[in-house]
C-alpha cells in the first residue's frame, strides 16, 4: 500500500480563458473542479496507474466533504481528520492563446495541536500496512515547520519508506531527518542548498549536496525531465532524463504526475532508471490535459520509448 499525506488539501478549479487580462470581465470555454493538493493529486494519479493507495490528511467544512466525496466517488481510498476550518479553494487560470497560467492559492485554514496529534496518531495505524508514504505539499497555519520531519521519524520506526515534496523551512527540517527521496523543483533545490545554479554543472553538483543535506535520493525536476542521484546497488549514480518537448494545454499538476509516476514504478519494482523513465512520461503526458491530478496510462506507454536516460558524472568537490 501507498499513503498520500496532503495537509492543505484543496478543491482545485481550473479554467480554460481566451485572451486573460487583468481588470477585465471574462467567460471561461472550459473548466474543471476536482479535489486537489499535492498528494490528492498524487492518490488520484496512482489510482490511475492502478496502484494501490490511500490518501489522507486534513479537510474540514463544506469544502472538505466535497474533497472525501469526490475521492471516494472516484474509488480512491481515504481516511483524513476533519478539522475545524474550511478547507480552501486554489483557481488556476489558463489562456489557451499565449499558455500563460495564473494560480491563486487560498491560505487554507488554522489547524489546531490537538487535530495534528490525531493525525499522527491516523496516519501511524494506516501506515502499519504500508511500504511507501509520500508526504507533500504545502502546511496549513497553525501547524509547526517541524511536523514533516516529525512523521518522517514515525514511518522509519513502522520501516515505511518516506517520499517528500515541500518547500521553505518544512522543507529544510524534512531533509534534515534522511527521507527516502525527495523531489524538489529547481527553485526548490537552490532554495534548499542556499545558492543559485549558473550552469548544468552547478545543477548536477547540486545532487551531492542535497544528499549530503540528508536525503538518501535527491531528484531535481525540470520542464523536460530531471536530474537524479539516486541509488543502484546501493550506491549513488547521478542521471540525466528528459523529452523532447512538446506543446502543453496546460503544465499545472506535471509534477505531481512525475511523482505518481516514479512513486508507482518504484512500488512495482522497477529499476531506479526506469522509475525516473516513468516518471518523465507521466509527467510529459500529464501536460496534455487542463486540470492537475489527470492521466492516461496508454498515453504514457505510448511516450515511453521517446524518454531518454543518461548516467553523468557528478563534478568533483572543491577541497
Amino acid at each position: 500500500m501507498i499513503i498520500t499525506v496532503t495537509l492543505n488539501a484543496a478543491v482545485d478549479k481550473s479554467l480554460s480563458v481566451p485572451s486573460f487580462k487583468v481588470g477585465r470581465r471574462h467567460r471561461t470555454v472550459e473548466q474543471r473542479s476536482t479535489a486537489g493538493g499535492k498528494g490528492v493529486n498524487v492518490a488520484r494519479l496512482l489510482g490511475s496507474l492502478g496502484q494501490p493507495v490511500i490518501a489522507t490528511g486534513f479537510v474540514g467544512g463544506g469544502t472538505g466533504t466535497r474533497i472525501v466525496e469526490q475521492l471516494t466517488s472516484e474509488s480512491i481510498l481515504n481516511g483524513f481528520v476533519h478539522i475545524a476550518e474550511e478547507s480552501r479553494t486554489n483557481i488556476s487560470v489558463l489562456d489557451p492563446t499565449t499558455g500563460e497560467q495564473t494560480e491563486i492559492n487560498e491560505r487554507g485554514p488554522t489547524v489546531s495541536s490537538a487535530e495534528v496529534e490525531l493525525f499522527i496518531e491516523k496516519l501511524c495505524y494506516l501506515a502499519r500496512g504500508a511500504a511507501i508514504c509520500v508526504i507533500a505539499g504545502s502546511l496549513p497555519r497553525g501547524v509547526e515547520p517541524s511536523l514533516y520531519s516529525d512523521l518522517i521519524g514515525e514511518m522509519k520506526r513502522l520501516n515505511v519508506a518516506t517520499i517528500v515534496d515541500s518547500e521553505g523551512e518544512a522543507m529544510r527540517l524534512a531533509v534534515r531527518s534522511e527521507p527516502s527521496v525527495i523531489s524538489p523543483n529547481m527553485a526548490e533545490a537552490e532554495e534548499l542548498v542556499g545558492h543559485e545554479f549558473n550552469d548544468r554543472e552547478e545543477q548536477i553538483g547540486a545532487l551531492g549536496e542535497l544528499r549530503a543535506l540528508g536525503a538518501q535520493e535527491a531528484i531535481v525536476t525540470l520542464p523536460d525531465g530531471c536530474l537524479a542521484s539516486v541509488l543502484v546497488d546501493g550506491t549513488p549514480i547521478e542521471h540525466r532524463v528528459w523529452i523532447e518537448p512538446r506543446e502543453a494545454v496546460a503544465s499545472v499538476g506535471a509534477g505531481d504526475a512525475f511523482l505518481a509516476g516514479y512513486v508507482a514504478a518504484r512500488y512495482g519494482g522497477s529499476s531506479p532508471e526506469e522509475c525516473l523513465r516513468y516518471a518523465v512520461a507521466c509527467g510529459a503526458e500529464s501536460t496534455q490535459r487542463l486540470g492537475a491530478g489527470l492521466i492516461d496510462p496508454n498515453g504514457v506507454d505510448d511516450l515511453l520509448p521517446e524518454v531518454e536516460v543518461e548516467r553523468i558524472a557528478a563534478p568533483a568537490r572543491a577541497v
